[in-house]
């Protein structure tokens, strides 16, 4: 029982701390990725006995082998208190090198006592430079930079979380990740990973994970090609096919308190629809999901609550478009809406389209489809067992929160602008901006009548947090981007903290004035007709916006002149 107890607890610990990645610099509250964000890991179906004797076996060599470190990972095995859960598969984790007595931690010899012939064997140019200056004195060696490792994945993410671990037990921290399919045979992602920690253990990682048979390649970037002075950014609607990487906080694979944790064949499902979701590529119709009757069921008890609470609680603006949605059918108590119906309706009312996504999205991402009026929604349904609340985005919170306001020309530009200051933002700014998002389209209130409203997507589908959002349990105040751009926030447990906001006029405007402080030395503007974001960064460019604009105001002028000849 006390080996069960260590297993259970390294598990329970392993789910709690997989913050090792932190997308540009996020604070805790944002678990970032550390599984497959294709949701491939490994399964194999292992009965009750075998996951007790490999605890049993665990404990066992912690007390044999002092140099044992314990590593959790994505495809460890996983007790819980379900007897009959499918665990992933348990795979040997790669060590840090030792050459002598084993220790309770990875050897980590001195980087200026080695020769030139063992340093420099295999080293890059980048490593050889790293290794001259860590080998200046024994300040210089523990010295903590910022270095930017390429992993080339040969088995896919399922190992991930295992160099994750071995970043750990050298004292490194990750504070960003990102992964992109590889064009390298034999090779399935190319990972980035930005890790902060000394220059010795850095050398003796990268020797490390080179020993790896599970690494293709380990590459040590030089710091002009980290630090890119004009990061990219989506230029047209079809450079959204690389805006996909997802941020695994709350995952039914990984997380013990999801509740399709133990539930095979929703995780089946999750992996089926995300796959859609990935291979989706601008200008293809949305693929069709065929939903389960459970699924439907669940959408109808959530739909069916939103009509008690929409009359007394949701704002104006919602009101009347989830009553157009209704008219047209796409709002229907047994029936799910496609994202293809939905998109042509938003397509049609503002400009606004959909695109599938497999899960939470980075904030970088998510924030720069906005600026083309693309939104990314889930397909996939809530577990059966929490109909009223999700920690995570699925398809009835996008379709019930979000949708109808997209179709409001005042919200949906609202929205489009705060993506639009995405664009070329530095990671400081990014946080800031999802922050003012986080408090307004996910969870904003709004003055409507001297009442107070609900038009956070947050709000409108999860019925607990709108009530509490209501009440005076929570502190209610005054929206002002400066100071909501920096306020924390909760994603686990209700807000003690709603902004309200005016009007939405009234938002736009404060929020155009704050951003104009922004650091980007450039403007950006959405051109609907190319379907391209326009960088104002010369006078050429200015000249010829200027002459488009001239000729808008021509027309708008002879318009006003023939309106007010019609009354005379």
């Amino acid at each position: 029982m006390m080996a069960v107890a260590a297993a259970q607890k390294n598990r329970e610990m392993f789910a709690i701390k997989k913050s090792y990645s932190i997308e540009n610099g996020y604070p805790a509250r944002r678990r970032s990725l550390v599984d497959d964000a294709r949701f491939e890991s490994l399964v194999v179906k292992q009965t009750k006995q075998s996951v007790l004797e490999e605890a049993r076996q665990r404990s066992n060599e912690s007390f044999t082998d002092v140099s044992a470190v314990p590593v959790m990972t994505a495809q460890t095995i996983q007790v819980t208190e379900e007897p009959k859960i499918v665990e992933p598969v348990v795979e040997p984790v790669p060590e840090p090198v030792k050459e002598s007595e084993p220790e309770p931690e990875p050897k980590q010899e001195s980087v200026t006592e080695e020769s030139p012939e063992e340093s420099d064997a295999g080293l890059t140019e980048e490593e050889v430079i790293l290794l001259n200056a860590a080998s200046e004195s024994k300040e210089a060696e523990n010295a903590i930079q910022r270095a930017a490792l390429v992993l080339h994945m040969r088995e896919g993410m399922g190992s991930m979380a295992r160099v994750l671990k071995t970043i750990e037990n050298f004292k490194g921290t990750v504070v960003h990740m990102e992964s992109r399919p590889s064009k390298s045979d034999g090779i399935q992602f190319d990972i980035l990973v930005k890790v902060d920690m000394s220059r010795r253990d850095l050398l003796n990682l990268i020797r490390t994970l080179r020993q790896s048979a599970s690494l293709g390649g380990v590459n040590l970037l030089t710091e002009n090609k980290v630090s890119v002075k004009d990061p990219w950014f989506p230029r047209h609607a079809r450079d959204l096919d690389n805006c996909n990487h997802l941020m695994t906080k709350y995952e039914p694979e990984l997380d013990m308190n999801h509740p399709g944790f133990s539930d095979p064949v929703y995780r089946q499902r999750r992996k089926e629809i995300a796959n859609i979701a990935f291979e989706y590529k601008y200008g293809d119709p949305i693929p069709v999901i065929d939903y389960a009757e459970t699924e439907v069921q669940t959408w109808g008890a959530v739909f069916k609550r939103v009509l008690e609470l929409m009359p007394q609680h949701f704002c104006a603006e919602y009101r009347k478009v989830f009553a157009m949605l209704q008219e047209e059918g796409i709002f229907r108590e047994d029936k799910i809406p496609q994202l293809e119906e939905m998109s042509a309706f938003l397509n049609k009312h503002t400009g606004f389209t959909l695109r599938p996504a497999a899960g939470l999205l980075t904030a970088r991402d998510f924030l720069a489809s906005l600026a083309f009026r693309v939104f990314q929604s889930t397909q996939y349904v809530r577990h059966v067992k929490t109909p009223f609340h999700t920690v995570e985005p699925d398809c009835i919170h996008e379709l019930l929160g979000h949708m109808p306001l997209l179709a409001d020309p005042a919200f949906a530009q609202f929205s489009q602008e705060i993506g639009l200051a995405s664009l070329g933002a530095s990671d400081a700014e990014i946080e800031k901006l999802s922050t003012v998002y986080w408090f307004t389209v996910e969870f904003g209130l709004c003055k409507e009548n001297g009442k107070v409203k609900a038009y956070g997507a947050g709000l409108l589908s999860s019925y607990g947090e709108l009530l509490h959002a209501i009440s005076d349990k929570p502190e209610h105040r005054p929206f002002d981007p400066s100071t909501t751009a920096v306020q924390p926030y909760q994603d686990q447990e209700y807000q003690p903290i709603y902004y309200v906001a005016e009007s939405f006029e009234d938002a736009k405007e404060k929020f155009r004035k704050w951003v104009s402080t922004m650091s980007r030395p450039y403007e950006v503007r959405y051109n609907p007709h190319t379907q391209q974001v326009e960088v104002l960064d010369s006078v050429d460019r200015l000249d010829n916006l200027m002459s488009q604009l001239n000729l808008e105001m021509l027309h708008l002028n002879t318009a006003l002149t023939k309106l007010k000849a019609s009354f005379a």
